[in-house]
């Protein structure tokens, strides 16, 4: 069975064969620690105790902070049993030479980080401050954000297995939000002989989009989908046959279709900065009363002139008298799905870091994962973050001698 795992994993990570073979002989042995995830609203965990197994089976050394996966229902005993050390003091924890985090440290975390370490974890760039950077170039680290990780494909495999939690949630958000117990038109999301079927909108056309189009479908909605690529809207249509209609993103025919709409979804994202404004708070007041707006896109500013950030303790309001929900990190609501997506995504990438003799090792021979380095031993790699913060930077690849 074991085996069988390992070719699984082989075959699906990012270097091809040939490479694997020639880094067979250097093989090192990583000291990995994950400590629990205090920023507000994040209930994932990077790794469940299965991919913990494998990573100790393969000689990988990890400890992880006593009641990090609580918020993800796994226990410490599970950890354990896995061959985790489960430790009470998180400074045990910063003494591993990979810090594998969610959330990106908090400024007081990074005091925690010592020289040579690898940070690896989401970077949440339009959240962070110019001193982030500065403290992460003073401590002398290598921080890898895996939001910008490649995979084989050149798509970016974690950014797309939390949209595809959160395109699915959104759906289920909005049937919950159409209630009248939540406030809601008192409709059903679903199909029902002799009753019209709710309208829904959603706006983009990514993974966010799609997966909320399949369960919006599958649940007997009638679904719209707008978007700027027709490419990605054609995508769509041809995987989910005729049950979807989509059009580009016309402000006359969007207008109307969110005059009728029951519930419009915000599934719009930027590749760097804030997501645009697409409706107006005018088009917002001509929605059908008590109509929901979930705005998935509010991680990046929201792309409704009426959204602001909620929380998953106080998640909606009601403006315009159209319910709001507009809470950032939704994939967090599914902590536990996520974090079994966030494992099956690290765990091969880690295998693969032991396997190319270390962080420098693998960053010498893999381009994708180059991508997801931004921070390289305290020099900044990034040129976006470098002209944003106005800090100086240099090119990863000179540093490695590429």
């Amino acid at each position: 069975m074991k085996s069988n795992i390992l070719n699984f994993l082989h075959d699906d990570l990012i270097l091809p064969q040939p490479e694997v073979l020639e880094l067979s002989n250097k093989n090192k042995s990583l000291f990995i620690g994950i400590p629990r995830e205090i920023a507000l609203q994040e209930k994932r965990v990077p790794l469940v105790p299965e991919t913990v197994g494998l990573l100790v089976n393969n000689g990988h050394k990890i400890y992880i902070e006593s009641k990090a996966g609580e918020q993800s229902s796994f226990s410490d005993i599970e950890y354990s049993e896995a061959g985790a050390k489960v430790c009470k003091n998180v400074n045990e924890i910063y003494e591993a030479d990979i810090i594998l985090k969610v959330a990106p440290p908090t400024i007081n975390e990074l005091d925690l980080l010592k020289k040579g370490q690898c940070l690896i974890s989401a970077l949440q760039l339009n959240t962070q401050k110019k001193e982030y950077f500065k403290k992460l170039i003073d401590k002398k680290v290598t921080a890898v954000g895996f939001e910008y990780i490649r995979d084989k494909i050149n798509s970016y495999p974690i950014v797309k297995s939390m949209s595809e939690i959160a395109g699915t949630s959104s759906i289920l958000i909005a049937a919950e939000l159409l209630t009248s117990t939540s406030g809601g038109r008192g409709v059903l999301m679903g199909g029902i002989a002799g009753v019209n079927p709710v309208q829904i909108v959603i706006i983009g056309s990514g993974t966010v989009a799609e997966y909320a189009a399949r369960s919006g479908v599958s649940l007997g909605a009638s679904v719209k989908v707008f978007g700027n690529s027709i490419s990605r809207l054609r995508r769509i249509q041809n995987d989910l046959s005729l049950s979807v209609s989509t059009s580009i993103m016309q402000p006359k025919v969007l207008e109307k279709f969110i005059k009728r709409a029951d519930v419009v979804i915000g599934a719009l994202r930027s590749k760097f900065g804030r997501t645009p404004c697409i409706i107006s708070e005018e088009m917002v007041k001509k929605m059908k009363p008590r109509s929901v707006i979930v705005d998935v896109s509010i991680d990046q500013g929201g792309c409704f002139e009426t959204s602001k950030l909620t929380s998953h303790e106080s998640p909606t309001f009601i403006k315009h008298d159209v319910v709001h929900y507009c809470v950032p990190n939704i994939a967090s609501r599914s902590s536990k799905t996520a974090s079994f997506s966030l494992s099956n995504i690290l765990a091969p990438l880690l295998l693969k870091v032991g396997e190319g003799g270390g962080v420098k090792g693998i960053l010498l021979r893999n381009q994708n994962i180059r991508f997801g380095v931004y921070v390289y031993n305290g020099t900044l790699t990034s040129k976006g973050i470098s002209s944003w913060f106005d800090l100086p930077s240099k090119d990863i690849n000179l540093l490695l001698g590429l």
